[in-house]
């Protein structure tokens, strides 16, 4: 029997073919069938769309966004259509009078601060907190950069912010970013999703140790709050743990450099591979 024929047999007959030519073993039965079978119609042609690659085939397709994927991930609508960062929000924040002493306008700063402080080591964020936020303040990807300035693949980030440089910070905070991960948005699900905890402090010894026994990929950053043109908005510290580096941040390091002069001389936080610092995304 042509390969053709046969193949085209056991997509029209799927279980039952074994069956058939099982039970015809006749050479003359099986001439007859062939026969009759040689005037069937084709099969319909079935466009088949092709499949994303994932990282991990053991989860819903949600489990990893390459480059291409994140840029096709649907984003939940914003909370508002007044301001979408920092400068749009300092001028709805003008408008309408709003009490930069209130909670609403202290978090909200902070989470566009801590969004345009992150983009520089290519997290690219979008604001979605709202009132049914379910913990997650911020969405998007963190486009990966290698030791030559270019970026290798996208990892998906969610992250929840703590604004107040006195608020105190401990591991059921961790405990609550476990629970965001439950209730982020579709394209946010999965075991490869980074969640991360921005806070206006150091981590304390207790976040670290709930950042280190937790089984998903976790991270913690200190930025500076006060990223509307004060000079704020800084990152400190920025820390993850073994399965985030089993999610894509293997060989990525952490470390400090000098810039400014004299009284305006300081300490940056900069992300390095193999030993070498990799440069800000846009400058």
């Amino acid at each position: 029997m042509g390969i053709k024929l046969t193949n085209y047999l056991q997509q029209s007959l799927g279980a039952s073919y074994n069956s058939i030519m099982y039970c015809m073993r006749s050479p003359l039965a099986r001439r007859q069938f062939l026969k009759l079978a040689t005037r069937l119609p084709p099969l319909p042609h079935r466009s088949v769309a092709a499949s994303p690659r994932w990282k991990s085939d053991k989860h819903s397709p949600e489990a990893e966004a390459t480059p291409a994927e994140a840029s096709a991930l649907i984003y939940p609508a914003p909370a508002t259509t007044q301001h979408d960062n920092l400068a749009s929000f300092a001028s709805y924040a003008e408008r309408t009078g709003l009490d930069a002493t209130s909670t609403v306008y202290v978090g909200t700063h902070y989470e566009y601060t801590v969004a345009a402080s992150l983009a520089r080591y290519g997290i690219t964020l979008r604001r979605v907190g709202g009132a049914r936020d379910r913990g997650t303040d911020l969405l998007g990807t963190w486009t990966l950069p290698d030791a030559t300035g270019g970026s290798s693949s996208a990892l998906r980030v969610l992250v929840q912010c703590k604004a107040g440089a006195g608020q105190r910070v401990g591991p059921q905070h961790m405990r609550e970013l476990e629970g965001a991960r439950a209730g982020a948005p579709p394209g946010w699900r999965g075991d490869d999703v980074l969640a991360v905890l921005a806070c206006e402090r150091a981590a304390t010894k207790g976040v670290r140790e709930a950042l280190g026994r937790s089984r998903w990929p976790m991270a913690y950053v200190f930025c500076e709050g006060g990223g509307g043109g004060g000079g704020g908005g800084a990152v400190r510290q920025m820390l993850w743990n073994n399965k985030a580096e089993e999610s894509g941040l293997a060989g990525l390091g952490v470390g400090t450099r000098h810039v400014g002069e004299g009284e305006n001389e300081d300490t940056e936080l900069v992300l390095t591979r193999k030993g070498r610092a990799l440069p800000f995304v846009g400058g």
